[in-house]
C-alpha cells in the first residue's frame, strides 16, 4: 500500500508542476482571458497541492509502520 500511495504522490507532483508551469505560460502570454484562465489553473494548483499534503501524510503513515 505504501509503494502505491508514493507513486500516486509523485504523480500529484508533477501534476502540481505541470499547473504551475501551464500558470506562468498563460500569464506571461498574456491576452482577454489571461486572468480567467489564470485564476482556474490557480484553483487546479491550490487542490492539487492539498491532495500532495495529505497523501504525503498518508505515505508517511503507511511506510512509518514497516521501519
Amino acid at each position: 500500500m505504501g509503494t502505491f500511495l508514493f507513486f500516486c504522490l509523485g504523480a500529484t507532483v508533477l501534476a502540481v508542476l505541470g499547473v504551475l508551469i501551464l500558470g506562468l505560460f498563460t500569464m506571461a502570454r498574456g491576452g482577454d482571458n489571461a486572468g480567467t484562465t489564470g485564476n482556474r489553473l490557480m484553483w487546479w494548483r491550490i487542490r492539487l497541492q492539498i491532495l500532495a499534503v495529505v497523501l504525503f501524510i498518508l505515505t508517511a503513515l503507511a511506510l512509518g509502520h514497516h521501519a
